[in-house]
């Protein structure tokens, strides 16, 4: 594989509501201590990836992937330039890493993301 598929990201209107049904129905455990009660996922130790269940806010829910790479920019460039669009420019996580959005071609919202 090229770049990494490193972090997943399921949201939705009710955070906690969602948080609840993926810790019941799949035994995560979900850690939201963090001022954004957003709800970290551990990769564990079965080949897994680490993920985040949180609020989408305004937007609309939706399950996201996230692709780590060198530089957020610079990827958004190739993204528009195969016929992609941002939707999320880099952004730097207080504590955390810098995130970006696009959607593809056919519309799918993707993540990218440095310093994880």
């Amino acid at each position: 594989m090229g770049k990494p598929v490193v972090h997943f990201e399921i949201t939705g209107k009710n955070a906690a509501k969602l948080q609840q049904f993926y810790a019941n129905t799949f035994d995560w455990k979900i850690d939201t201590n963090n001022p954004m009660d957003y709800g970290m996922v551990a990769a564990g130790g079965s080949g897994g990836i680490g993920g985040g269940v949180g609020s989408s806010g305004e937007g609309p829910a939706g399950v996201t992937f996230y692709i780590q790479v060198d530089d957020l920019q610079a990827t958004l460039n190739q993204v528009e330039k195969a016929g992609g669009k941002t939707v999320m420019p880099p952004m730097d996580l207080p504590g955390g890493p810098s995130l970006a959005q696009f959607t593809d071609p056919e519309g799918n919202r993707i993540g990218l993301v440095v310093g994880m």
